[in-house]
């Protein structure tokens, strides 16, 4: 049976209930095998928004655009790392106001299936899970580890009684919760974990509420994901044989309503917007309740350093971009996905009266010329204002407490090296990639699953550096426990190098703070080759408006603009070759601060691109 392409699922179901019809419900029917909203059968249209993917002032944009599309529901993640940055330490401002967002859905008439985790993959940094639960090496993560349920324990203390009072039975728009995210598909199979995780979740939101999981079809992740107590859900993708899917379902719930909770068409393929619209409509005239979710609906982006990884035989870093080919493009435009979408549904329910919000409006700023500032071992002194960390041999990015970003360990040459000698580190030691220099000079780069030695030649006492990036943590299967830096000694000719100095950089913090727009001038040499900082301005005729920046023959690095990390660029790898720049963060009548870390190579012009459209700005080109 061909994919219900839209998996915007059509759920129905409901669970047999007595309750007064003023009540605020919403439950299951075991007896018809659908929900029951306020005690009568209903259906849901469902797609996924990430809100630690788009910029807080565009947050309305992308839900009026998803109502006016006609659906009516949406999926929530919430990621942990997001808000607890340190153990103890949470950030619900800004851009991570969680409860704004939810609020945001209910003034816009959304109903919201809320999915807390506390892992919830997504593609995210670490699957959503702190790099501070790696302090603690033994830890074994999404398991009855006590070190691990007590650190739970203590973000669902605080997430949860935000959520409550917004429940559907409560007033609110929340109509079920999500516990754990595809756990079947985790090695640990661990049933007193999801037993202690139903029972948090009952006791932080109360009896009444759909508390479910979700799973792929296989046997053995229906086995190891699901429990009493949790209704459980599926998730499938194009491809899969729609009925077998479903009956995959029926065998670990004989009874309730057939629901589909990710149906995943974006990721690593493209998927035509008819034949989506088409598959949806043939699914609801043969009354199969088809999938319950378009993941996603809007994908947006990975700013900053929250992307994650896949590991597929070997570690895959994921895309800034999280376009996803999503029915709203990464930069919030419709599609003519969408409005094919838009038009199946209308044959089924009205849609919302009023016209669909329009694209937001972008510019094209041109060519914009930067400077080099400084190479990044001239200005430790600013990016690790604590010093250095002596070590007899290197420590990882958790062992020094460094979540995200980069480090540069610092040695000396033990002896004179006149003939070409190895730089090697072990297998699957450095993660993720080591930018090499000896005396400053760029020797190469070592990088995990990939080129692990160089050649080298010097003098007995010079300084060997390699800055060390982190490009996002495992976030799916068995491989989460993802340590970062040199996880590995160094040698060279097979004798390992020692006494180092480390150095944790707090670059955002430095560039958060005006540096290095607000510092004086740096005396810099002018070669273009190794890690350094470019710097440049431009202004806005009047408006701020979204833009896409390209990199003419830069390699790959990190941009900032007014202090605000849009993400890594690597055009060299592709298939991006822009970054999605928000109108948000631009200013009017004041310059705009761009400031580059170039990691490898500038090229010998040094100028910027701003478009009004993205180039290969998909999870996966077309035209790739």
């Amino acid at each position: 049976m061909g994919l219900p392409a839209l998996a915007l699922l059509l759920a129905a179901g409901v669970l047999h209930t007595q309750a007064s019809p003023l009540a605020r419900s919403f439950q299951l029917d075991y007896e018809e095998d659908c929900f029951r909203k306020d005690g009568a059968p209903f259906r849901y249209i469902s797609g996924s928004i990430h809100y630690t993917r788009i910029p807080r002032p565009a947050w309305r944009d992308r839900l009026l655009k998803m109502y006016m599309s006609g659906l009516s529901a949406v999926q929530v993640y919430v990621p942990w790392n997001y808000h607890e940055p340190l153990p103890g330490v949470y950030d619900f401002a800004g851009d991570r106001d969680v409860e704004a967002f939810l609020d945001l859905t209910a003034e816009l008439g959304l109903l919201v299936i809320l999915r807390p985790g506390p892992y919830i993959c997504a593609e995210w940094e670490m699957g959503g899970l702190p790099a501070w639960l790696l302090w603690k090496p033994d830890i074994v993560l999404r398991s009855s580890d006590p070190a691990y349920l007590a650190a739970v324990d203590s973000w669902l203390h605080v997430l949860l009684p935000k959520v409550k009072p917004r429940l559907y039975q409560h007033g609110g728009n929340i109509i079920s919760v999500q516990v754990e995210n595809e756990y079947g598909s985790y090695y640990a199979c661990d049933y007193e974990y999801l037993r202690h995780l139903l029972g948090s979740f009952r006791a932080l939101l109360g009896s009444e509420v759909l508390l479910f999981t979700t799973d792929g079809t296989r046997a053995e992740e229906l086995r190891c994901g699901t429990l009493q107590g949790l209704y459980a859900t599926i998730d499938f993708g194009p491809g899969s044989n729609v009925t077998e899917a479903f009956g995959a379902q029926r065998r670990v719930e004989p009874k309730g309503p057939l629901v589909s909770l990710a149906w995943v068409p974006g990721w690593g393929m493209t998927c035509d917007g008819f034949g989506e619209a088409e598959g949806l409509g043939g699914v609801r005239q043969r009354g199969v309740p088809g999938p319950g979710c378009r993941y996603m609906f809007h994908g947006g982006t990975n700013f900053a350093y929250w992307s994650g990884a896949d590991f597929k035989d070997q570690y895959k870093p994921v895309t800034t971009s999280y376009d996803y080919d999503a029915p709203l493009s990464e930069a919030g435009d419709p599609t003519e996905k969408l409005f094919a979408i838009r038009t199946v549904i209308s044959k089924f329910q009205p849609l919302p009266v009023g016209p669909m919000p329009p694209a937001t409006p972008k510019y094209a700023y041109g060519w914009v010329a930067l400077r080099k500032y400084a190479d990044l071992l001239d200005v430790l002194d600013v990016l690790c204002p604590s010093g250095p960390i002596q070590s007899q041999f290197p420590l990882t990015f958790e062992a020094i407490q460094q979540a995200h970003g980069f480090v540069v360990y610092r040695t000396q040459l033990p002896r004179d090296v006149l003939d070409p000698a190895t730089l090697g580190a072990p297998p699957h030691s450095v993660c993720d990639r080591g930018y090499v220099m000896l005396q400053q000079e760029y020797r190469g780069t070592l990088e995990r699953d990939g080129q692990t030695t160089l050649r080298v030649t010097g003098r007995a006492g010079d300084t060997l550096d390699v800055l060390l990036e982190n490009m996002g943590r495992i976030s799916f299967g068995a491989n989460i426990s993802d340590f970062k830096g040199l996880l590995g000694n160094l040698s060279l000719n097979s004798s390992p190098l020692s006494n180092w100095l480390i150095y944790p950089l707090s670059i955002d913090a430095a560039i958060q703070q005006g540096w290095p727009h607000a510092a004086l001038p740096k005396s810099s040499s002018g070669g273009r080759a190794g890690p350094a900082f470019y710097t440049g301005t431009f202004e806005t005729p009047g408006i701020a408006w979204d833009t896409f920046v390209m990199f003419p023959g830069w390699s790959k690095g990190q941009l900032w603009i007014n202090g605000f990390n849009l993400g890594r660029y690597w055009p060299r790898r592709g298939p991006q070759q822009t970054l999605f720049v928000p109108g948000s963060v631009l200013h009017v009548g004041n310059p705009n601060n761009i400031t580059v870390l170039e990691l490898e190579g500038a090229p010998p012009a040094l100028f910027l691109l701003f478009l009004d459209r993205p180039l290969f700005n998909r999870t996966l080109s077309r035209s790739t």
